[in-house]
């Protein structure tokens, strides 16, 4: 794990109950970070510098009425991880619902875009600050999701990368993180049975494996580290290598 200090630091990550999120969750604390932590699911972890709050996503009435109530909390905020996000099965254009269109762009792009535009005033007002998007590398590539949420990922890249033109002078570093095969609970129907579609996807990875989440937290804090400063409105793909083909 790279070594940082963040004790100086207050992190905002939504999704932080499994997956990347919580590894992110656990990458921050151990740096030192006061951390306030987003998920519908709830956060067991417990620890001085945590803040846990328990929020759908997918409710935008929900979104606002927390943004509204937690203001001077989120005032405080220096770094924006939005990583939240679901998956839509691979499903193709004829056999998408709007409904869970909706929802899924909801979570994956609207309410991202929504605390962003929340925070921006007092992130813009220190002298630097950070916000980092997962994406996927179906916001690069077909094939890496279904019709709903590959749009959702070429969409939130593109509110990322105009992000990060338009603010840049004001000191708001902005990129994005687009993983590949990832081990989380978003994943898990892949190693079910006799694990042969995760099986299928390694094999077809160059590097012959799946990442483990830890290993997307550790891009997230290079990304947010002093060293990364000369990056902005880059997508860091972390596939293994999947892109290349």
């Amino acid at each position: 794990m790279i070594t940082q200090d963040y004790s100086d630091q207050t992190v905002l990550i939504t999704g932080a109950a499994s997956g990347i999120g919580a590894a992110q969750l656990a990458a921050y604390l151990t740096a030192g970070a006061r951390v306030i932590a987003v998920d519908r699911q709830p956060i067991w972890q417990q620890h001085a510098h945590l803040t846990v709050v328990q929020l759908d996503l997918a409710d935008r009435a929900a979104i606002n009425e927390w943004l509204l109530a937690a203001a001077v909390d989120l005032a405080q905020i220096n770094i924006f991880l939005s990583t939240a996000g679901i998956l839509d099965a691979f499903t193709p254009a004829m056999a998408m619902s709007m409904a869970d269109y909706d929802e899924l762009m909801m979570i994956n792009v609207t309410a991202p875009i929504m605390i962003t535009q929340a925070l921006l005033p007092s992130l813009l007002a220190q002298n630097t600050s950070d916000i980092v998007y997962m994406a996927s590398i179906a916001g690069q590539v077909a094939g890496g999701g279904g019709a709903a949420y590959t749009t959702s990922k070429h969409a939130l890249i593109g509110w990322m990368r105009q992000l990060a033109l338009d603010y840049a002078q004001a000191g708001l570093h902005v990129n994005a993180i687009a993983p590949g095969a990832i081990k989380t609970a978003m994943t898990a129907a892949d190693f079910a049975d006799d694990g042969t579609v995760a099986k299928q996807v390694a094999a077809q990875t160059p590097v012959q494996r799946w990442a483990s989440p830890t290993e997307v937290a550790d891009v997230t804090l290079f990304l947010t580290s002093p060293q990364a400063r000369y990056l902005q409105g880059q997508v860091i793909t972390v596939d293994g290598g999947w892109t290349l083909k």
